[in-house]
């Protein structure tokens, strides 16, 4: 019966969705010739973007605003935007970059004959023309209280999960074995991480990749984000010199275990290919600074990601083995600038791991039968300019250790904005790495075919941001904008940073 009753559920979520089509603007007004002709300019747009196969998933399009969208973090503020003006205006503001960010991607990615179908000349008049059309109807859906409120209840990002599929795959009933595995992966990686700890020294076929960038020191991180100025949401208004300077500060080194080309990390190309090839030959590393909320403070984070070439086959029967691996490895900070936590997936959001700082305590998880928090081990405080060693194993690309490092030679990598992953270069224009799903094409898994009945979508393949689904059983997104605040207590936590109610 429970498992009927989130049949229809998802049904009836699925049918109310369908309701509202995000193609179509909230136009109250149409005799107005600027707002039909901007309301048509979206339409249009949007189409010529579905058709051509891309458009960019990273941001959830808001239903009925073409204009805007939404990640997990932004939306945390709901409830803020709507009680206060000031940080309703900022929340918008942000709203509309993370969509004309996106729409940027998706003109570029756009086939030249597009241009002329839409009536434009090139790809900057399109620009020019959305940035038009989404000033003028944004004062109109926006410009009373109705409209304000209308757009706080549908700016709330769906979870990478299907409860149709978790109702059709019997979710109750094979959650139980599948929690089991995952324990069983836990016990697993907390042997190597007890093993990489006892072993000390770095394995001799280990390859070292390490910044070129200078590091500040932990006074000038504190003194860096003390002056920076806040908007009305709290949310630290760093320059771009302030952003390299954070990213540069806390890159780590990897230290990869290396049996074959398989193992060694390079930026991601397209070369005709279903899926897109690494050049192995420029180790690269692709970053991106992002934000988290604790309690009424916004912390930020520093997110390091590398790809290899594949995760090749061990054994007969091996369902996550394909083409393109990678690990993602992030650094919350708290508001002076140490670390707080790290963890790490894999970028199809597999095998989450964190590793707290003594500056927290983990808490209590809520619930005993989810995936809540795996903590192989803590770890102690690793303040700037000290570097981070993170250590990789060979073929599966697990994480097992994570230390200070003690320096060494090496080979140096370029740091690259990971927004480069959405318009790579191909033959007459770009093309991003993603699909318009957020998925990697080319990447599947055959594990896809034994875990679809959790509610996933293409487990195993490599996953754009914003779509990282990490547990198995539960619910859990690596860009939740409670994730860490729900997990850790700061030692000595101050009034200012107290938990949201």
């Amino acid at each position: 019966m429970a498992a009927l009753r989130m049949l229809v559920a998802a049904v009836m979520a699925a049918a109310l969705a369908a309701c509202t089509s995000i193609d179509q603007p909230l136009k109250s007004d149409l005799e107005r010739s600027d707002v039909q002709q901007c309301a048509d300019w979206f339409v249009r747009l949007d189409d010529a973007v579905e058709r051509a196969g891309v458009g960019d998933a990273e941001a959830y399009r808001i239903p009925g605003y073409p204009y805007l969208r939404v990640n997990r973090f932004l939306a945390s503020f709901r409830d803020r935007a709507e009680k206060d003006p000031a940080a309703f205006q900022s929340w918008e503001r942000h709203l509309r970059e993370l969509d004309a960010r996106a729409r940027t991607y998706e003109l570029s990615n756009l086939p030249l004959g597009t241009m002329t179908a839409l009536g434009i000349t090139d790809r900057s008049a399109a620009a020019a023309a959305t940035d038009r059309c989404a000033a003028v109807l944004a004062l109109l859906d926006l410009e009373n209280p109705a409209g304000r409120d209308a757009l706080v209840k549908r700016a709330e990002v769906p979870d990478d999960y299907a409860d149709w599929k978790r109702a059709i795959g019997l979710y109750p009933l094979v959650r139980w074995p599948f929690f089991a595995f995952a324990k069983g992966w836990e016990r697993e990686a907390a042997e190597m991480f007890q093993s990489a700890s006892l072993a000390g020294n770095e394995n001799p076929r280990s390859v070292r990749y390490q910044p070129t960038g200078d590091a500040m020191t932990a006074a000038q991180v504190a003194a860096l984000l003390s002056a920076a100025k806040r908007d009305a949401l709290g949310i630290p208004q760093l320059t771009p010199r302030d952003r390299a300077a954070l990213i540069a500060t806390f890159a780590p080194v990897f230290a990869v275990d290396t049996n074959g080309d398989y193992d060694r990390i390079g930026p991601l190309e397209w070369r005709g290919g279903a899926a897109p090839a690494v050049d192995t030959s420029r180790p690269t590393v692709y970053q991106r600074l992002t934000y988290t909320r604790y309690g009424d403070a916004t912390l930020v984070q520093l997110v390091y990601s590398i790809w290899f070439p594949e995760r090749p086959q061990t054994g007969l029967v091996d369902p996550a083995f394909g083409t393109l691996d990678g690990l993602t490895f992030r650094v919350t900070l708290d508001q002076s600038g140490h670390p707080l936590v790290y963890d790490s997936i894999h970028n199809c959001g597999c095998y989450h791991i964190f590793l707290p700082t003594n500056r927290v305590t983990a808490m209590t998880p809520p619930d005993s039968t989810v995936e809540w928090v795996f903590i192989p081990r803590q770890l102690p405080a690793i303040d700037a300019p000290a570097r981070t060693l993170v250590r990789i194993t060979s073929g599966n690309h697990y994480l097992t250790d994570v230390r200070a490092d003690a320096g060494g030679r090496g080979l140096s990598y370029s740091l690259a904005d990971d927004g480069e992953l959405r318009t790579l270069p191909v033959a007459g224009g770009t093309r991003s790495a993603f699909g318009p799903d957020g998925i990697v094409p080319g990447t599947d898994r055959a594990e896809r075919f034994l875990t679809w009945t959790l509610g996933l979508d293409d487990a195993g393949a490599m996953h754009e941001w914003g779509h990282h689904a990490t547990a198995l059983i539960g619910r859990r997104q690596f860009d939740d904008a409670d994730l860490i605040e729900r997990r850790f207590a700061i030692v000595g936590d101050p009034p200012a940073q107290q938990r949201r109610e």
